[in-house]
């Protein structure tokens, strides 16, 4: 009969462990959201600059488009320089660590215990209701024998003081019938997702920054250049004038058009010169340097990078795929989705595999003894009967909390596509732009020519020859603003097609 017994409860006990195993999973599966994809790279068709987008396979360093070794080598610091990444590097090894955790849900645990005690009963407490008096002799119970913790020694009072030794094992495993820890897991799991994509994001913001500001660095040295040359422009006006004067021609308030025109452009420098050594400090902050650190490096004036003949772009397809933000909101969705899972679970009865083994004795020395072993098995079931809506009340926040991140993820599609159109729309304006500046200051340089030869066979009056010279210095600088507009808007168009966050730099650190 006894045999017969133990078969039942171990077939009993198989049966609940596979059903842990593969038993149901409670709450809606996730599945990935189907996106719509706009045409909006037929723009790269009807594109008229020079510099066109194509569909061609994208490459991860953009950067390099700009075939400018210093760019390049500037990039290739700020991946294991920059704080903003190394900050979000640390939040995705958080998050692997919280992965970690959720998934020891899944596992039975086990605890070992060891402890001594040295114990007195009190005759005054639940002893005395034994049989047990703290002082005088000591009475009998009802059965005649003697009580409780009375002393075995003649004369002594109340319980005597003993050892007690004891040390053993303590295991627990819920059964995941209902698969609420494995839910978790894939909540914890989605999670860790996102922030490995906010981590992608940091790290394509920053490369597109530096970029920005190198281009910026650039546009701002090419400007004080300009204000230079236009200044000796202006001083050999001034002589001009100034020879003039002697020779009678002229008066001197040409002189003081003359020299007004060249302190207003001499005024222009020292805002170049203080801009482009901020720059370069925040340059120098995105690579975690100090304060002129990269002032011997980038002092040099040099070009605004010049643009390529073609920028590949890829494919739309792509772009839900390369895109952080995307990958991100995606990845949340998941997590809130497992979440519903979570709360559907509560609802259902909890049942737990529960044990415990070891030995006590009031003797060391019999402590290891087979005599002293004792344990504890057995199941034990929870069930949730009234909780005042706490359960209800979670599932539908739950669910709320899910039907936002998928309204999310929809706005962040929308809005990747709409940046895309934006950023082609921009990149070829601003070139065609760019080409009717060249052909500006083309023109002004000749008409300035003209009217300095004009000037001196005394044909045209010298504030002819000034408005000529602000009209050329304006051209110049527009020209350079939109060279370096066209190459920000380079910059622009490869952030939001999302590249820039691939790098060895992952995988160098297990963020993968």
């Amino acid at each position: 009969m006894n045999a017969s017994k133990f078969s039942v409860r171990t077939q009993v006990l198989a049966v609940l462990l596979c059903f842990a195993l593969t038993g149901c999973l409670v709450g809606p599966n996730f599945e990935r959201p189907q996106t719509s994809t706009p045409e909006v790279f037929n723009r790269t068709q009807s594109a008229q600059a020079s510099s066109k987008a194509v569909e061609s396979e994208f490459s991860p360093q953009w950067w390099t488009l700009f075939n400018d070794p210093m760019l390049d080598s500037l990039e290739q610091q700020l991946t294991d320089a920059n704080l903003d990444v190394a900050a979000a590097s640390a939040r995705l090894r958080q998050s692997r660590a919280e992965q970690r955790i959720a998934g020891a849900e899944e596992y039975p645990t086990l605890d070992g215990a060891a402890s001594y005690y040295r114990e007195r009963g009190s005759p005054n407490g639940i002893l005395s209701l034994l049989g047990v008096t703290p002082t005088g002799s000591q009475p009998q119970s009802a059965s005649g024998a003697a009580p409780l913790g009375v002393a075995p020694l003649p004369g002594s009072k109340g319980s005597p003081a003993y050892n007690l030794y004891q040390f053993g094992f303590d295991a627990s495993w819920e059964l995941d019938i209902w698969g609420r820890a494995r839910r978790g897991v894939e909540a914890a799991t989605a999670l860790s997702d996102a922030s490995y994509e906010d981590r992608n994001a940091v790290l394509l913001s920053a490369r597109a920054e530096l970029a920005r500001d190198y281009v910026q660095l650039r546009d701002t040295q090419a400007l004080l250049k300009i204000a230079r040359q236009n200044l000796e422009i202006a001083r050999d006006a001034t002589k001009l004038t100034e020879t003039r004067v002697r020779e009678g021609v002229t008066t001197n308030l040409d002189v003081d058009n003359a020299s007004a025109q060249a302190e207003s452009i001499e005024s222009l420098i020292p805002t170049f010169e203080s801009r482009s050594e901020t720059t370069i400090n925040a340059i120098g902050v995105l690579l975690a340097k100090e304060p002129g650190a990269l002032q011997q490096m980038l002092a040099e004036p040099r070009d605004v990078p010049a643009l390529p003949d073609q920028v590949p772009i890829g494919v739309p397809s792509e772009l839900v795929q390369r895109r952080p933000d995307i990958r991100k909101a995606e990845a949340q969705l998941h997590a809130a989705t497992a979440a519903i899972g979570m709360a559907k679970a509560d609802f259902y009865p909890r049942i737990s595999l529960n044990g415990s083994a070891g030995f006590q004795s009031l003797q060391l020395t019999n402590l290891a003894d087979w005599a002293s072993g004792q344990f504890v098995v057995g199941p034990s079931i929870t069930l949730p009967i009234f909780e005042g809506g706490r359960l209800k009340g979670t599932l539908q926040l739950r669910e709320a909390q899910q039907q936002e991140a998928a309204i999310v993820y929809k706005r962040t599609v929308l809005e990747a596509w709409r940046e895309v159109d934006d950023a082609l729309i921009v990149y070829d304006a601003e070139q065609r732009r760019r080409d009717r500046l060249t052909t500006v200051v083309s023109l002004n340089q000749r008409a300035l020519s003209i009217a300095r030869q004009r000037y001196k066979a005394g044909a045209v009056d010298f504030l002819d020859v000034l408005n000529v010279q602000r009209q050329l210095l304006d051209a110049q600088s527009n020209l350079e603003q939109s060279k370096a507009n066209a190459a920000a808007n380079l910059i622009t168009l490869c952030k939001v097609l999302g590249g820039g966050w691939e790098s060895t730099y992952a995988s160098q650190n297990n963020l993968h």
